[in-house]
């Protein structure tokens, strides 16, 4: 797949996908892409690579053209919304030929497929950095060792408890941290951050619309256990990223990026200049 995509050539280096496998079962909400706003509000370059729902209510694609964003672009539109505004979405079935074949039986499947685990693996911006959740901990150290040798410079893969595929804060959580074709694994429970307690109950999703409601209130400030999830996940991508040395400087710039409004001017600003993309083909 990674061979015969679409490519999408940047002028941002380096670049963090925070795309995870799904097939968690646990219906969240869209945790790792109102992560990618806040980690872009950080100042990280962000390509974010994603689709439709498959064995969830709502996917990435889905929620964000609930927002407003247009998420049919070509590979060069694409690559215009990370160098101008810092955050792309990279729609997968436009740039992996394969993926259009096998979208229809995947949704009528509506199981998890070796399609959950590919797609994290073929950002077709070539990111460097990744938060990557995986929905089993037997593939934690696994896809650490398998970004390494795709040549992905620093990453966090994680599970969460309760199966989650992202950090949760309902107890400990598996985390394997790449750097430098080095891998370390440990656990960590987000108590030991001074995060509250959280049952995954609490951070369900629902349709397109209704998540879409969810993300811009979070980004907006709006207090509770979905911005705390997303808090402790931006963390452990700003840790990726380099731009703290650990859990506690990131929760603090994740809600710095959140408090000052910076993480939803990169949703609007990504709502208006993909829309204006749209608009003119031959941009």
């Amino acid at each position: 797949m990674r061979a015969h995509g679409t490519k999408v050539v940047t002028s941002k280096s380096p670049l963090m996908d925070t795309c995870g496998t799904g097939g968690d079962g646990a219906q969240t909400f869209n945790v790792s892409t109102a992560v990618a706003f806040v980690i872009a509000g950080a100042g990280v370059a962000v390509a974010k690579h994603g689709n439709r729902s498959v064995s969830s209510r709502c996917g990435s694609a889905d929620v964000l053209e609930a927002l407003g964003v247009r998420i049919e672009l070509r590979s060069a539109q694409m690559a215009r919304c990370i160098d101008e505004i810092g955050i792309g979405f990279l729609f997968a079935p436009l740039l992996h030929p394969a993926m259009k074949h096998a979208a229809v039986p995947r949704r009528e499947i509506g199981i998890r497929t070796i399609f959950n685990i590919l797609g994290p693996l073929t950002n077709p911006a070539s990111a460097s950095i990744q938060l990557l959740g995986v929905y089993d901990s037997r593939l934690v150290e696994t896809m650490a060792e398998v970004l390494d040798i795709l040549g992905v410079h620093s990453a966090l893969v994680v599970h969460g408890a309760g199966g989650l595929d992202e950090l949760s804060l309902a107890g400990s959580n598996k985390i394997s941290h790449l750097h430098d074709s080095k891998v370390n694994t440990y656990y960590l429970d987000p108590r030991e951050l001074g995060l509250p307690s959280v049952e995954s109950t609490e951070i369900k999703g629902g349709t397109p619309e209704e998540n879409a409601m969810v993300m811009r209130a979070l980004l907006s400030g709006e207090k509770g256990a979905k911005r705390d999830t997303v808090l402790f996940n931006a963390a452990a991508g700003l840790v990726a990223a380099e731009m703290v040395s650990g859990f506690k400087e990131g929760l603090e710039l994740a809600a710095e990026s959140i408090d000052s409004g910076k993480a939803l001017n990169k949703l609007d600003q990504l709502v208006r200049f993909s829309q204006s993309l749209g608009r003119n083909d031959d941009n």
